[in-house]
């Protein structure tokens, strides 16, 4: 333990110095350190769900949208886009497409399966480009756009895509042959009389279009 005098002389000492008195905290006891210890563990965050194969998708594409609208010279935000952007994007796609698409002046021109290689185009297939319209005009509306300003939903997007469709259609000689609609079964009753007077019910079930 330390003297008085010692205690006296170190007190004395910073007063006349003008300095600041350090000071050490006491170590913490044994009780209180173990208290500290038992402190309930920080609870782990829940797990970010998983999003489905079309909601991945979906996040996919409007950001590679989003991108090529920030790669525009001037630069494109999303209130300013109208469907001639879309139009253009669409256009843009077609250098990443894997459909071979024939032009009117090659031999194969119409032929589902061409017997040799040609140099004509690649292109997005139809079927791509009208389910990549619908994912993107879902995540416009998603994301704060306007269902009544919404550019995928434009007219002029539906009358290309139809367009697109029409000439891959006569190039590779494959027709579109729309899906029909299942036929509902149609139950009638029709009422006859038996010979005893008793009246049975006769089932016919009939396709209605």
């Amino acid at each position: 333990m330390m003297s008085s005098e010692k205690i006296r002389e170190v007190g004395e000492g910073s007063s006349s110095s003008g300095g600041a008195i350090n000071t050490i905290a006491p170590p913490l006891n044994n009780h209180h350190h173990h208290s500290l210890s038992l402190s309930a563990p920080t609870p782990a965050p829940a797990p970010t769900p998983q999003l489905s194969r079309y909601e991945s998708q979906k996040r996919r594409d409007w950001n590679t949208f989003g991108q090529y609208l920030k790669n525009q010279r001037p630069p494109v935000s999303l209130p300013q886009c109208n469907y001639s952007h879309v139009l253009d994007f669409l256009r843009y796609l077609d250098q990443f497409g894997k459909t071979k698409v024939h032009l009117h002046g090659c031999l194969f021109f119409g032929q589902p399966e061409p017997p040799g290689p040609c140099t004509c185009p690649l292109r997005q297939a139809w079927g791509s480009l009208d389910a990549l319209i619908g994912r993107l005009r879902a995540a416009y509306e998603e994301n704060g756009g306007l269902q009544e300003t919404n550019p995928f939903a434009s007219g002029a997007i539906r009358v290309y895509l139809r367009e697109v469709r029409d000439s891959q259609a006569k190039a590779r000689g494959i027709p579109y042959k729309k899906k029909k609609k299942k036929k509902r079964p149609n139950l009638q009753i029709k009422a006859s009389n038996n010979n005893d007077g008793a009246t049975s019910a006769n089932f016919q079930l009939q396709s209605t279009t």
